[in-house]
């Protein structure tokens, strides 16, 4: 039978641990103002356009309104919930410390999940002569629109 050696948890190969040096308030600030964020109202406001499009396409290849209305309540279903999660979150954030802040995100991710359901769910009765897939394409196209506002960020602040 052969031996297995083992090493002892704490000894770690020193060249494997990576470099790490905290950032100066200035070098953080400069790094902010090189790669600047993406603002969740500009995120739900490029959703709110392509679920407007994807709903007028919908309702241009049909030609029914039953169907285009069902896109449109798809796109909702994404929209709604994001916002009052966008609004949750940015109405006190700063002022959390960062326990309050993690257990504030997932409360409204909570709140968030819960209302996408509800929507789901109660689209049957909200919509008439509701077209599934129709509802499915506006939802799916809105969601991924994300990715659409994240392709032309802000630009970076110049340096006087």
């Amino acid at each position: 039978m052969s031996k297995i050696a083992l090493l002892p948890v704490n000894q770690l190969d020193e060249a494997e641990e990576p470099d790490f040096k905290p950032l100066t308030a200035e070098q953080a600030q400069a790094l902010r103002a090189r790669k600047p964020g993406v603002s969740p109202w500009r995120v739900l406001a490029v959703q709110a356009a392509v679920g407007v499009v994807v709903t007028l396409l919908v309702w241009v290849f049909t030609g029914r309104s039953a169907t285009a209305w069902s896109a449109a309540y798809g796109a909702m279903v994404v929209i709604i919930p994001a916002a009052i999660f966008a609004r949750g979150l940015t109405s006190r954030l700063s002022s959390m410390n960062a326990g309050a802040a993690m257990l504030g995100f997932f409360l409204w991710e909570a709140v968030k999940i819960g209302l996408v359901v509800a929507m789901l769910f109660a689209a049957p009765r909200v919509v008439e002569n509701l077209s599934w897939p129709a509802l499915l394409v506006g939802l799916v196209v809105t969601m991924k629109a994300v990715w659409f506002s994240l392709l032309k960020r802000s630009k970076p602040a110049e340096e006087n």
